[in-house]
């Protein structure tokens, strides 16, 4: 599931295999892009802002895509087989003479001009991982709603940037409430926008997210706390970890939240005590 970590690392991968070289292959395969053409152009960039991609092109324009749930980027060299998913859900191709870049199931993908990248990542708060960060600017805001619940808080992008529900679950596990507990009832919220900050900077160059610290994965072999472990023993107390659907102020867009009811205070999410 992309998240803030994994966006910069495919941002490093794209960086690495496109910056600085021509594109001699360029396939955009949307409706409103079919007809562009980027060949010609040099690559000068990939930079990730929040979950966001921009990829940067000489003349001003800027490619820019979204991971969303199941996105990917994929790196081949020329002639190597495509992984990553079936034909149908390929959405862009750029190539360059030594390398391939293939974009599976992107849900944003969007030709920009370079001078208008405001008009779609203008509107998020300081990245977790980014040349903005500013601790005191996320602060302010994550808590401009004392009402709001915590988890609602932390994956709004306009807060702080790059935070997703892996990390919010974790952050929340971390803090020893629930996602559920009204924002303004958080205890010491500085640290946890300092947690989340260590968090992404430690997962940003890793093949494996994790949020346990090393003593915690040599005895139970767990890379997470609560994520994903729906009925299994909480690493700390030993409690069923539990699981419920929260919409976030997304009607349609369940989103499952893992929680232990013995270690976190605050009410419980989905409504179920």
């Amino acid at each position: 599931m992309p998240e803030g970590d994994t966006v910069a690392q495919a941002a490093g991968r794209l960086h690495a295999a496109l910056a600085g070289r021509l594109l001699v292959r360029s396939d955009l395969r949307v409706p409103r892009l079919a007809t562009s053409d980027l060949r010609g152009r040099a690559v000068l960039d990939v930079t990730p802002r929040g979950k966001h991609l921009l990829t940067r092109l000489e003349g001003g324009l800027t490619l820019h895509s979204h991971l969303r749930m199941d996105g990917a980027w994929w790196i081949f060299a020329p002639g190597e087989r495509w992984r990553g998913g079936p034909g149908h859900q390929i959405r862009a191709v750029l190539g360059t003479e030594d390398r391939v870049a293939v974009g599976f199931r992107l849900p944003v993908l969007e030709l920009l001009r370079t001078a208008d990248e405001p008009r779609v990542v203008g509107h998020l708060g300081p990245d977790l991982l980014g040349p903005d960060w500013d601790p005191k600017e996320a602060l302010r805001r994550l808590l401009a709603d004392p009402a709001r619940p915590l988890g609602a808080a932390l994956l709004d992008q306009r807060n702080l940037a790059g935070v997703g529900n892996v990390f919010m679950a974790e952050l929340c596990f971390l803090a020893r409430v629930t996602p559920r507990l009204p924002v303004g009832e958080l205890p010491a919220p500085e640290r946890l926008i300092a947690t989340a900050k260590r968090l992404l900077e430690a997962n940003r160059a890793g093949p494996g997210r994790t949020t346990t610290t090393p003593q915690a994965r040599a005895r139970t072999g767990q890379r997470l706390y609560v994520y994903g472990r729906t009925g299994r023993s909480c690493l700390v107390c030993g409690t069923p970890v539990r699981t419920a659907g929260e919409t976030y102020g997304e009607p349609g867009r369940d989103r499952p939240v893992y929680w232990c009811p013995r270690c976190q205070r605050g009410p419980a999410p989905g409504g179920s005590g």
